[in-house]
């Protein structure tokens, strides 16, 4: 199986994805799509649903993906931000084979998906950069793994 994976990752560089007319490498393979502002309780933990949708075409590991030598689907806030992640949960990842290998099923996510994080932010206005790691591929390659912002206006009250 790491050979496949190690031929797969050669594959990406000159792949092209079942996209008409688009490389795998170009466009966003994930993105982050609200909310833009949550209003919290100072001082208490909160739950915030944060959106994403993959890329037609695409998909992502989950955040427990069946094979240790996949990249687990992550998310953070950095320290120093007046925003902590107490807790992040992570939606179950489907099933999903590749037709090069049809008996190892691996747990991705596809479309649109939900993380629900709990933070816990100080009194004021905290603009949050998030980061939302993962490694996308489509069916014949798979990208280098990727981190993007997701940016959030967090107010404390």
């Amino acid at each position: 199986m790491a050979a496949l994976v190690l031929g797969m990752a050669v594959l990406f560089v000159h792949a092209q994805s079942d996209l008409p007319g688009r490389s795998i490498l170009k466009g966003a393979a994930v993105e982050y799509l609200f909310p833009e502002q949550v209003t919290v309780t100072a001082g208490k933990p909160s739950d915030v649903v944060l959106h994403f949708r993959i890329a037609q075409g695409l998909h992502i590991n989950s955040h427990t993906p069946k094979d240790e030598f996949l990249i687990p689907t992550t998310f953070s806030i950095p320290d120093g931000t007046g925003v902590r992640l107490d807790k992040a949960t992570y939606p179950a990842g489907e099933d999903f084979t590749l037709p090069l290998d049809p008996k190892n099923k691996l747990s991705v996510y596809t479309g649109e998906f939900v993380i629900e994080a709990r933070m816990v932010a100080a009194a004021g206005n905290h603009l949050v950069e998030g980061q939302l790691h993962f490694q996308a591929c489509d069916k014949n390659a798979c990208m280098p793994p990727k981190t993007i912002a997701v940016a959030i206006d967090v107010i404390g009250k």
